[in-house]
């Protein structure tokens, strides 16, 4: 700790500026963490080492690794060595949780992944060189971005095998009434004129008031770039890993889209024991209502939306085929045929759930969350000229939906190779008491021995080996 001090003294002494003095102390600070973490650790290494001797496994070599932590460059020991069975393992990087070729510790890698969210790669970059000790280029921060994505796709996939392979439902929060919504978004691939799909799926239980402010309530989310097919079995994998639906009311909201039909969702929810019920997203209607008769407001419109609003599909055609014969142009003519198709093809989906549940909660309102969570996709995936490859976009719709469901950490640990049996095997290996104190030596008695003299003993090198008697 003087040392410390001493070393902190003299940059203070040293520099012109508050400025200077702040960053050189960061940097000593992460400095001198860097070096105690090197020590710990290869400290770890020798404690595990001989532990792992005990049990018959053998030393091959010592190897230096340098992994990049939050604080800086760590370089530790770590001891490569061959079990019982003939196949070579790095003990301290197994009870660490470290992979083969890790390079950035499990906290970087996350961090990394949560900035590049919200940012682009080459602002990440230069935020962490800036801010932190991590020293980064865009293309590794691409690359971080995958892997921590991969992970929630991982966990995400195994969450489908289990309910498969399960013979009963997990038990799960039971709830009267539960709401699902759904759509999708395309962002631009890197291919010439290919767009890519992101699937979205928002699952809440109900809605929260906070003053005037509503929120939804345990709002949850499931993206990813997958098939229709591997998109609702996510769905219904989560919601069957969370959730008791037996006895609850399932309602939800969708555009009607290829891939977001009435069917899709009553298969999502089948443990539920009532009919799923499903309505036509009222913001995809009234734009469809805005394309065909435009933006202004005139009596046509008013009239067709009161149709919409009352359900009366009569008064809807009387109105409808009264402002055709009005029109002209070809294309006002396709935008209203268009407008109609859409409306006649959804009619019974047109409703208030309201009107049709029964015993409806005193918070209840009107559907249409999804609109406004499609903004953690568009505002980051979409415009300003952004391509994105197949990997990298499943990548980033799964990190964003980690952080939005608050699972990343976990599922990014989950894949880390470390399971809790593990941990708790090797916690027991390394005792604090083995780093914190210096080992022991056994004692082996007084040690005798004689002084030859080759001289009188009345002279003085015979007087001194009298003294020593």
């Amino acid at each position: 700790m003087d040392k410390i001090i001493s070393k902190v003294y003299q940059i203070i002494k040293d520099s012109s500026n508050l400025i200077e003095t702040e960053e050189a102390i960061q940097g000593y600070m992460y400095d001198v963490f860097a070096q105690l973490m090197g020590q710990i650790l290869s400290n770890f290494n020798e404690v595990i080492k001989e532990e792992k001797q005990r049990e018959g496994w053998k030393v091959k070599r010592a190897d230096w690794k340098t992994v990049q932590f939050i604080f800086g460059p760590v370089r530790y020991r770590r001891t490569l060595m061959v079990d019982t069975n003939n196949q070579n393992h790095y003990p301290l990087d197994e009870w660490l949780g470290i992979r083969k070729y890790q390079r950035h510790s499990p906290l970087v890698e996350v961090k990394v992944s949560e900035l590049v969210s919200k940012a682009t790669y080459r602002d990440t970059a230069a935020i962490l060189n800036e801010w932190t000790a991590i020293t980064l280029s865009h293309q590794t921060v691409g690359s971080l971005l995958k892997r921590v994505g991969a992970a929630q796709s991982r966990e995400d996939e195994e969450n489908v095998l289990e309910l498969e392979e399960a013979t009963e439902l997990p038990e799960g929060k039971k709830v009267d009434y539960f709401y699902a919504e759904a759509d999708g978004v395309f962002v631009r691939g890197t291919e010439k004129k290919k767009s890519l799909e992101v699937r979205h799926a928002i699952l809440y239980e109900g809605w929260e008031k906070n003053g005037k402010r509503v929120s939804l309530k345990e709002p949850k989310a499931i993206m990813t770039t997958k098939k229709t097919a591997g998109f609702w079995a996510e769905v219904q994998a989560f919601t069957a890993n969370h959730y008791a639906l037996q006895q609850a009311q399932i309602i939800t909201n969708s555009d009607g889209g290829q891939g977001y039909t009435a069917d899709k969702f009553q298969e999502a929810f089948s443990q539920s024991n009532y009919p799923v019920l499903n309505q036509l997203d009222s913001y995809h209607v009234f734009q469809g209502l805005n394309r065909a008769f435009g933006s202004q407001t005139n009596v046509f419109k008013q009239h067709v939306r009161q149709a919409l609003k009352t359900h009366d599909l009569d008064e809807l055609t009387i109105w409808l085929d009264t402002y055709e014969s009005t029109l002209d142009e070809t294309p006002a003519v396709e935008k209203l045929n268009t407008f109609r198709t859409y409306v006649l093809r959804n009619w019974d989906r047109i409703f208030d759930w309201r009107e049709k549940a029964e015993q409806v909660p005193k918070d209840a309102r009107g559907l249409g969350a999804m609109e406004s969570n499609q903004r953690h996709i568009s505002f980051r995936m979409k415009k300003r000229g952004m391509h994105w490859s197949a990997e990298g976009c499943e990548a980033m719709v799964k990190v964003k939906q980690g952080m939005f469901n608050h699972t990343l950490r976990e599922a990014y640990l989950h894949q880390q190779n470390r399971s809790t049996r593990q941990q708790r095997k090797l916690k027991q290996t390394v005792r604090l008491s083995s780093l914190l104190h210096e080992k022991t030596r056994q004692s082996v008695g007084a040690k005798n021995g004689t002084i030859p003299l080759y001289a009188s003993h009345s002279s003085a090198i015979g007087q001194l080996i009298k003294s020593f008697r």
